[in-house]
């Protein structure tokens, strides 16, 4: 096996630590003991580092086991783990993808109505859909009357900030929001004559929101759970399930993302456990299904994806349900859950899937010379 340069684009933060290798949720360490195992060595770069009319960029790379800022032709195949947002910057993307860079997860952030859409036309997927519209006051209004309980989420959220819940018990509406988007900092509304209060008005006229039926949840020690399914393409550049884990809400919370207080476990400590007359073997085998169902219908809309992380819910007789999924899967989950070797193999598959692409670019290369 030669050994092949991959370019590994991360945002500012984490470009900023590592020289001292502080850098937060992602293991540069992983990435570097996955990528020597398949002749790879990682480059650490950001958008803003790679010059498109020279070939060249600036990256970090290990040199006697410390971090130096070197210069070096751009990678022809790399592996994106940054957000980006302004035009400017995917505009540069699409040219690299232009000319020839092969950039997978280039895009990996989705709208969530986007991705209902697109899995609502499967019919063997959207009996595992909760029902979902665009928010606005009418459809607000209309869902209030098919059903009791509901989730509002803007589209383009993520680790849990902005979610709403808008329930009926008692006699009553009420929202469940939070103020700063942080753990720990809920708040209940009343709705006064099933009026929508001002604050959800007002952040539905600040971004999209999309307005879901909320999925009654199988729950752990009282507390409602979902499983985090990871989905990568590994060495032969087909889809596969690297592992799975339960996240868990927070005490009298709705949401379970660790980023909002939830807690992490593996699946087989909280499905005995939750759903003890259901074979949990069942309930994962149900699970993966659906799951690889989901990447595969997913895969024919998102270009160059190779790395999904899903939230499924399970409902209290086992039905698993999809509730959103995420383009840049935050895989500290599995270190979190103690699932170690889960954890380094979620950096693995990506570096096996970069050798994958190197092996077929080259072999293209040498049949284009042939030629």
């Amino acid at each position: 096996m030669w050994i092949s340069y991959v370019g590994i684009l991360v945002n500012a933060a984490m470009h900023k630590g590592i020289p001292q290798r502080r850098t937060g949720q992602e293991s540069i360490t992983n990435y570097e003991e996955a990528a020597r195992s398949f002749g790879l060595i990682p480059c650490f770069m950001r958008l803003q580092d790679i010059h498109l009319e020279s070939g060249q960029c600036l990256a970090y790379v290990l040199n006697n086991n410390e971090y130096a800022r070197i210069r070096l032709p751009i990678p022809r195949i790399i592996h994106n783990r940054a957000l980006y947002f302004d035009k400017n910057s995917r505009h540069k993307i699409e040219l690299m993808l232009g000319q020839g860079y092969r950039i997978f997860n280039a895009y990996n952030r989705y709208g969530k109505d986007e991705i209902h859409h697109v899995l609502c036309s499967d019919t063997q997927i959207a009996p595992h859909l909760p029902e979902t519209i665009n928010a606005t006051s009418l459809s607000i209004k209309e869902m209030m009357r098919r059903y009791d309980d509901m989730i509002i989420k803007p589209c383009a959220g993520s680790v849990g900030k902005g979610l709403m819940r808008l329930r009926y018990k008692g006699s009553s509406w009420t929202l469940k929001f939070s103020r700063s988007g942080r753990a720990h900092d809920w708040h209940t509304l009343r709705l006064r004559r099933q009026q929508l209060p001002v604050i959800l008005l007002r952040r539905m006229r600040s971004v999209p929101f999309i307005v879901q039926e909320r999925i009654n949840l199988a729950e752990y020690n009282k507390r409602p759970f979902d499983l985090r399914v990871s989905v990568q393409r590994g060495i032969n550049g087909q889809w596969d399930i690297t592992g799975m884990f339960a996240k868990v809400a927070a005490s009298n919370a709705f949401v379970s993302n660790v980023a909002q207080g939830g807690s992490v476990f593996p699946v087989n400590v909280v499905l005995p456990s939750s759903l003890p007359n259901i074979p949990t073997g069942r309930i994962v085998a149900d699970v993966r299904e659906l799951s690889m169902r989901i990447v595969m219908k997913l895969e024919r809309h998102l270009p160059m994806v190779a790395d999904f992380g899903l939230d499924i819910g399970i409902t209290s007789l086992g039905k698993p349900y999809f509730i959103e999924c995420n383009g840049r899967d935050q895989r500290y989950g599995f270190h979190k859950a103690g699932m170690y070797e889960t954890w380094k193999d979620s950096y693995r598959q990506p570096m096996a899937y970069a050798r994958y692409l190197h092996n077929s670019q080259d072999y293209i290369d040498r049949v284009v010379n042939t030629l």
